[in-house]
């Protein structure tokens, strides 16, 4: 097995007297992309908030690069290569889209380890353009005019941005036509292909298993199951008591 990039040991998290995850565990590797499954309700933004430093675990362990997590704040956590594409997009409506791409090169952005080189391709504003050309030809365009497909390429170009080696992806295909979830699924197999990691929150099944390595389902604060897409497939029981659906088309 590759080495792991972040893993998650026994966490922990509340959100005041709420005991929302119970004790979860994973690793994701360079290159890889893991999918966290669930009805709505069962945590799997929790645990993205967790690993962001955003809702920090009362217990367990969360490692980075083989260095601990516990005790950095979030812009310190951003800062060692992780980004965030947050649920509902939370692009800045007001500022263009140029601006909006820019913010993670900003001075207050950067660290000490903006000049080290990271697993694969160097983003920089000219390959993220040519990555998403809908957003070069609304550059100076507000975030807030853009379509929700466009105001989510611009979500993802602003991780991007960050160079980061591992992606946090909640509900990418969220209120997306097809041909963007599609699109979607495309960008997460190039990142992958050039060795950055994903964790993603995905309610899309097809999507999320279309493009996973390894898939959990989460419920009520466990995973209740961990595994590849083809072995979900066989789990009739976890997919019709935890997912709602009686089967998935092999990937």
């Amino acid at each position: 097995m590759p080495e792991a990039l972040l893993t998650v040991s026994d966490i922990h998290t509340y959100y005041g007297d709420s005991y929302v995850l119970q004790g979860l565990s994973l690793s994701l590797a360079r290159g890889r992309i893991a999918a966290i499954l669930g009805r709505n309700g069962m945590g799997k933004t929790t645990l993205v908030r967790s690993v962001a430093g955003l809702t920090p675990p009362r217990q367990g362990e969360i490692h980075y690069r083989g260095q601990s997590l516990k005790g950095l704040p979030p812009y310190a956590i951003a800062q060692q290569g992780i980004a965030i594409v947050p649920q509902g997009r939370r692009i800045f409506k007001s500022l263009s889209v140029r601006e909006n791409l820019l913010l993670p090169t900003s001075v207050l952005a950067r660290s000490a380890r903006a000049s080290e080189p990271r697993a694969g391709k160097r983003w920089d504003f000219d390959a993220v353009l040519k990555e998403f050309p809908q957003l070069a030809e609304r550059i100076d365009n507000p975030g807030g005019a853009l379509s929700g497909g466009e105001q989510q390429m611009l979500a993802i170009g602003r991780a991007l941005m960050a160079n980061p080696e591992l992606i946090l992806m909640d509900e990418p295909s969220e209120g997306l036509s097809p041909r963007l979830v599609l699109q979607v699924q495309e960008i997460m197999q190039r990142l992958r292909a050039l060795g950055q990691a994903i964790l993603l929150v995905e309610q899309n099944l097809q999507l999320a298993l279309s493009a996973a390595d390894d898939v959990y389902v989460l419920s009520a604060g466990r995973f209740v199951f961990q595994g590849t897409a083809a072995d979900l497939a066989g789990e009739a029981g976890v997919l019709d008591q935890h997912l709602g659906v009686s089967s998935v088309k092999n990937h």
